[in-house]
């Protein structure tokens, strides 16, 4: 493209954005001091080219997912100035509890952008700090496992016995006191030497312990989204109701978003990802606009937007920008 078809297929989607409707030529044709025919003959090059098409209920064009493409990767390459954030906009992310952290994030980013918020929660910690057993009944006991972060983690063993409170006490001090720091699979394998001191029933206690806190899957409610009910008043969103109920049907599994944003977690800053240009979009009609969140260096997993192709990317990748910045600095008061 030269550079007055790249300005128009600017200008066309900026409009396509702002109305939800077709551009035609002579709307166009007011913006640049340019005929119509003129302006005909630059969009007649830019279908060629794949980047807008014609609706067959208007004479107008829209952009293609390959049209948004070059329109978002010109917004990217654009230096982006160091956005500052309110202090009061800051403090809805909570320190000092990173699952609610977690969801703030993803309501923030919702309630900014009026599309749906999505985030990649970090890996559950396969480490403890501390550990504590508490009776439930005759044949259950409540694991309460606490990480280096501060996440409170529970699980319910199944046990052979009735254990007595100063039982439960003892093996919790004994955990503590040779394992804190450790892996459930490190201490697995330091298991046969450690418990030759401990009676035998103990002993079985803390191997179910062990057997339940290393079975716990790398995700656990690993994506959180909020605000999905606000796309439906989006009217492309809602003028189709079986790419509706598919895209509702996607957000109640998750497994396509986890799938995209751990693919985003390996890439630097924001990333756009358009339905129909990108395979990790599960609807043509829709984008997401992602961006990794970090403690000191090291990605524990990503955030994003969920919205229609037609959304103004322009405000939603700041949006991104910013909320990613915010969980950083939240979670770093867990680390």
């Amino acid at each position: 493209m030269d550079d007055r078809a790249s300005a128009l297929l600017n200008v066309l989607i900026e409009r396509y954005i702002a109305d939800g409707q077709p551009v035609g030529s002579r709307t166009l044709s007011k913006m640049f001091d340019l005929s119509p025919a003129t302006i005909r003959n630059v969009m007649a090059d830019l279908e060629d080219l794949g980047l807008i098409q014609s609706p067959h209920t208007s004479a107008g064009r829209v952009p293609t997912p390959q049209g948004y493409r070059i329109f978002v990767d010109q917004l990217l390459a654009v230096p982006r100035n160091d956005f500052s954030f309110s202090e009061k906009l800051a403090l809805q992310i909570p320190r000092y509890e990173p699952a609610r952290a977690v969801s703030s994030a993803a309501e923030l980013l919702s309630n900014l952008s009026q599309f749906a918020g999505v985030v990649l929660a970090p890996k559950r910690a396969n480490t403890f700090k501390q550990i504590d057993f508490i009776r439930l009944s005759e044949k259950r006991v409540l694991l309460i496992i606490v990480t280096p972060s501060g996440d409170v983690q529970n699980r319910i063993l199944f046990v052979s016995r009735d254990y007595k409170e100063h039982e439960l006490i003892e093996a919790s001090n004994f955990f503590n006191q040779h394992f804190s720091g450790m892996s459930f699979t490190q201490v697995r394998e330091a298991l046969s030497g450690e418990l030759s001191s401990l009676r035998e029933d103990i002993t079985r206690l803390m191997q179910v312990a062990v057997e339940t806190g290393d079975s716990e899957p790398d995700y656990a409610e690993a994506v959180v989204i909020s605000g999905e009910s606000k796309l439906l008043n989006v009217s492309e969103m809602v003028a189709d109701m079986d790419k509706l109920r598919h895209l509702f049907d996607l957000f109640e599994k998750k497994t396509e978003w986890l799938h995209l944003l751990d693919v985003s977690r390996k890439a630097q800053g924001v990333q756009i990802y358009i339905g129909g240009d990108s395979h990790l979009v599960p609807l043509e009609e829709i984008s997401v606009v992602t961006a990794p969140y970090e403690v000191d260096g090291q990605v524990l997993g990503t955030l994003g937007v969920i919205g229609p192709s037609r959304m103004a990317y322009d405000k939603v990748i700041p949006i991104v920008d910013i909320t990613a910045r915010m969980l950083s600095n939240a979670l770093s008061h867990h680390v």
